[in-house]
């Protein structure tokens, strides 16, 4: 039976409907949400706000939740396990007002996770930025939240 890593993203959106993606280091045109693990004895609602701030120095004071929807999961390629146990992620999916501005986006120093980021129209994303295996959540994701599609 598969075991999967229980994990949280955001998308985080502008007022004028603009959503934040982020460019992974070390891996040029590698665009995604920010998310994470949930910890042991943390909630998803605490593993976004703690992930946001991680990874994309975001305080919770800037964000509004919007939407949550779960249900979503993929399984890392090839079988292989990550962390020891885990044959892929269930996520929770948070869709968040960002109440602040650009200077307070903080992608962090040596080790971040991620090198860049830019604002973009749902309808702007190219599933061809992930790696294959997460391509199909991401359409569905961009689907129930936004009502898009983004292709295959």
């Amino acid at each position: 039976m598969p075991v999967y890593r229980p994990n949280v993203a955001a998308i985080l959106v502008q007022k004028d409907s603009r959503i934040l993606i982020c460019e992974r280091s070390g891996k040029k045109g590698a665009w995604q949400f920010p998310q994470g693990g949930v910890d042991k004895n943390e909630t998803p609602k605490q593993t976004l706000f703690r992930e946001v701030r991680e990874e994309v120095g975001v305080k919770k004071k800037h964000l509004s939740i919007l939407k949550k929807k779960s249900g979503y999961r993929y399984r890392f390629p090839d079988e292989k396990l990550k962390w020891g146990k885990f044959h892929g992620q269930k996520q929770v999916y948070y869709l968040c007002l960002f109440h602040g501005s650009d200077s307070d986006i903080d992608l962090g120093k040596k080790g971040a996770e991620f090198q860049n980021f830019r604002w973009i129209f749902p309808d702007q994303f190219d599933l061809r930025w992930l790696p294959a295996f997460k391509r199909k959540v991401y359409r569905k994701v961009l689907r129930d939240f936004f009502k898009v599609d983004v292709g295959k």
